[in-house]
């Protein structure tokens, strides 16, 4: 089972997919926003060409857990991606992912390129969230 992940950003969207297992998430690409139509063109062709089964999305929940107005944006989002497709989402807290994925980024030097870090930020939002799914699958 392939699933997409989503960093959602005003200015850039990072995607990240998993392997067919559903073990390791590898980052994809990211988006340069232009319009809203062209953000879901790509994704929906994304869904086709890799064969998604399940959309994670990164939602950005405040440090004392708290919806910001960036959470509202992300299940807003998220409202206009289930009417265009019927494949599940399901969030993951994202809470310092950017930030882990420019340290990461940092550490073999790739860190100047800001699509890079969205597209890594995306990966470890789908790397948390298929963790969790492999500890649920065991109980």
């Amino acid at each position: 089972m392939r699933a997409l992940a989503i960093d959602y950003g005003i200015k850039r969207v990072g995607l990240a997919v998993s392997d067919c297992l559903g073990i390791l998430a590898s980052p994809l690409y990211t988006i340069v926003r232009t319009t809203r139509d062209d953000l879901f063109a790509q994704i929906l062709a994304t869904i086709i060409k890799e064969e998604i089964k399940v959309i994670v999305l990164g939602l950005p929940i405040g440090l004392e857990g708290q919806e910001t107005e960036t959470t509202r944006q992300v299940r807003n989002f998220a409202k206009s991606l289930e009417r265009r497709t019927d494949l599940p989402i399901y969030f993951e807290d994202e809470r310092f992912s950017s930030q882990i994925a420019e340290s990461q980024l940092k550490e073999t030097g790739r860190c100047k390129q800001k699509t890079k870090i969205d597209s890594q930020a995306a990966t470890i939002i789908l790397q948390a969230w298929l963790e969790k799914r492999k500890v649920s699958l065991k109980k």
